[in-house]
């Protein structure tokens, strides 16, 4: 029999116990449970190294968005173990850093705009956290023959989602182009998060130049912040420079 390992990522603990021992009682199924998003990242680099995997994420939609004290999770990249690692997050994390695990985000309510941030970000499946086990476990055999699952309820929401945002992104694309590309390597690296000081290095530029070239970032997208200037950037999908090397564009030649 092939059995089906699963990882139930949630921070609310007792329905995260409750589920896995209802899980368990498959007799195909293998189960385990993570109390937040650094666990679970924590979960998946011990399996890998053991020459296993989970197939299957089972990720609460508001994990760890909202902590005691009211303090709210600020995302960060998969295998950031010390960082909090909001549900969305998490997906785009495993889908980059093992992409044959399939992720079904749990959620206690029906929501278009963020069902449609799930997908994007690379999970397979959006299902209420109140569904029946029966359903639950035809979602999880699913998503393992590659289909994707959605509530009907949801279906035209996110439709519309996914089209505003393909939109959203053709325009940001567009704006992007029309910088030089200096401006495009200065915008890359404060996607990288660098300071005027860094990219001044980085480039062998002079700070007033490069605070020129931001200035004429922020322009021409239209944007009046390096914070809004990054998040269109990635909308677009501008990736960060390359930190991990110093060969860098001098003059039309590499340095």
């Amino acid at each position: 029999m092939v059995r089906i390992r699963v990882l139930v990522v949630d921070d609310h603990r007792i329905f995260a116990e409750s589920l896995a021992a209802a899980l368990a009682a498959e007799p195909d199924v293998d189960v385990s449970a993570a109390g937040s998003g650094p666990a679970a990242l924590r979960c998946l680099e011990r399996a890998a190294s053991e020459g296993r995997r989970y197939d299957v994420l089972l990720v609460d939609a508001d994990l760890g968005r909202v902590l005691p004290g009211g303090r709210t999770a600020v995302p960060v990249q998969a295998g950031d173990a010390d960082g909090l690692v909001d549900g969305i997050s998490l997906v785009a994390g495993v889908r980059s850093a093992q992409s044959g695990v399939r992720t079904v985000v749990l959620a206690e309510k029906d929501d278009p705009h963020r069902a449609a941030l799930a997908l994007q970000a690379g999970a397979s499946g959006w299902v209420a956290k109140d569904c029946s086990l029966s359903r639950l476990l035809t979602v999880i055999r699913g998503v393992l023959r590659d289909e994707t699952h959605l509530p009907a309820a949801l279906l035209t929401g996110v439709l519309k989602e996914l089209t505003a945002a393909r939109k959203h992104r053709s325009e940001s694309e567009r704006l992007v182009q029309s910088l030089t590309p200096r401006e495009r390597e200065v915008l890359r690296c404060m996607v990288a998060g660098l300071g005027r000081k860094a990219v001044a290095e980085r480039l062998f530029l002079s700070p007033h130049t490069v605070r020129t070239h931001m200035q004429n970032v922020l322009g021409k997208l239209g944007v009046h912040s390096t914070l809004a200037a990054v998040a269109l950037a990635r909308r677009a999908g501008v990736g960060p420079a390359d930190l991990s090397g110093d060969v860098v564009e001098r003059g039309g030649q590499l340095a």
